[in-house]
């Protein structure tokens, strides 16, 4: 009996595809798996790959000085935007259960500090736009963003820090017309990457 409730699909009916992006073991049991339908039953690796030819030309990055709980979100962000990289700037460690097993599907680096966070982007010829209500801070709603960038967003309650600031080529805030200061951290990355898509981004997956 089938459950409307289950996930996915159960096992291949009839003769299995011989192609090999396709996985054995998910042919055999069936593929449960939260991914969209043109990778059902294929292997992960084979998702990553094909994940990898169509990329977008930003990179998102966030501070984690004090274990932001923010980052799992960031990440499954980026996975549905197809951002190129997550880059996590302090704390490798980090709460992957927001991030809903997106992690396997997305390429995410570690930079200890913010200097060899700018390093890095400095090699690739990425400018880094910051994400923050700063004072002083441009409206994302008007923003002329680059096509390729990083958008660097800092930790829950701080915002980004004093070398981050430093660092960026310019930094945007979002829009907000309620009583609250700021809103969360994995919100704002979505509404950023957003943003760019809106500009740059292909429309037909």
């Amino acid at each position: 009996m089938h459950n409307e409730d289950e996930v996915g699909v159960g096992p291949w009916v009839g003769d299995w595809p011989a192609e090999t992006h396709y996985d054995p073991e998910l042919l055999a049991a069936g593929d449960r798996r939260n991914v969209v339908d043109r990778y059902r039953y294929w292997s992960l690796e084979a998702i990553v790959a094909d994940l990898d030819t169509r990329r977008h030309g930003f990179h998102v990055a966030i501070e984690n000085w004090q274990h932001d709980l923010n980052i799992g979100t960031v990440v499954r962000n980026a996975n549905a935007f197809l951002a190129a990289e997550v880059h996590i700037v302090g704390r490798r460690r980090w709460n992957r259960r927001g991030a809903m097993v997106t992690d396997r599907y997305q390429h995410v680096r570690h930079h200890s500090t913010v200097e060899e966070f700018l390093d890095w982007t400095a090699a690739h010829d990425l400018p880094v736009i910051g994400i923050d209500n700063l004072p002083g801070a441009l409206p994302l709603e008007r923003a002329d963003l680059p096509r390729r960038c990083v958008l660097l967003f800092g930790q829950e309650g701080p915002g980004l820090s004093e070398p981050a600031r430093k660092a960026c080529a310019a930094v945007y805030s979002i829009a907000q017309f309620g009583s609250t200061r700021s809103i969360n951290a994995g919100v704002a990355s979505g509404i950023a990457m957003h943003a760019w898509i809106r500009v740059y981004g292909d429309n037909s997956p």
